[in-house]
């Protein structure tokens, strides 16, 4: 089962931040009256490191136990740990490391320090996922690129097409590093929700092509995931810019 898509807008980037920072901490206690944990995969990048810090400054973040919380990302650039561009290293930098987690529950991605080739880490991190995961994430949070893509699953790439697979050594990736880690598809879409988290008018375009009626993730990758509860849409106002009016404000 999935989900149709609700659109929530938000008058600017730091205001989705802070709305989506809310909401998660709710999304994580409601996981933790369902389970003895709540699994969360996050996502880099400016909008996904704004929504981190904004969680520590959530009055109510205390609700949630922390040290319950299982913490994966949706894909991760090939680099050395510590390295800067690393997915993990921004959400660190932006407080992540600040909330209470227990370590041996935040999941990373190896890069080439911790493993000999992009196809080792990635069976690595699906072995860990098939450990831990417990059959799905209660929370996906996922950015969009100006070309569609979500995670590092781009426009046209090979990697879409993996089949039986949790996670994929992305290569020749459009944008560097050129190697990358992600999941795919069919592991994004073991989620009960999938919010998509988009600021800026260069996503506009995406957003419109990725909610068109038939669109195809192939040509626009974002399209594709859906939540078995709930699939948001959490933008700003400059990436609804290009939707019809008539879209829902509030959710």
């Amino acid at each position: 089962m999935s989900t149709s898509p609700v659109v929530v807008v938000h008058p600017s980037k730091q205001s989705l931040a802070d709305a989506a920072a809310a909401r998660l901490v709710t999304a994580l206690v409601d996981a933790q009256t369902r389970q003895p944990e709540a699994q969360l995969a996050l996502t880099g990048g400016s909008m996904g490191s704004a929504v981190i810090a904004s969680v520590t400054a959530v009055p109510g973040r205390s609700a949630v136990d922390w040290s319950r919380v299982r913490v994966w990302w949706g894909d991760e650039r090939y680099l050395a740990s510590g390295d800067p561009d690393r997915n993990d290293s921004q959400n660190d930098a932006a407080g992540l490391a600040t909330l209470g987690l227990d370590p041996d529950k935040v999941h990373r991605v190896s890069g080439p320090d911790r493993s000999a080739t992009a196809e080792a880490s990635a069976e690595a991190y699906s072995e860990t996922l098939r450990e831990h995961g417990q059959g799905g994430f209660d929370v996906v949070l996922l950015g969009v690129g100006p070309d569609g893509h979500v995670a590092s699953l781009f426009p046209h790439h090979e990697a879409q097409r993996v089949k039986n697979a949790v996670a994929v050594a992305v290569h020749h990736s459009p944008k560097p590093p050129p190697d990358r880690v992600s999941l795919t598809f069919e592991c994004l879409e073991r989620s009960r929700e999938v919010w998509f988290l988009v600021a800026g008018d260069d996503k506009a375009p995406a957003v419109v092509a990725a909610l068109a009626d038939g669109a195809d993730r192939w040509d626009v990758p974002a399209s594709g995931p859906h939540g078995s509860h709930a699939t948001l849409w959490l933008v700003d106002e400059d990436a609804a810019s290009a939707l019809e009016t008539g879209s829902d404000p509030t959710g």
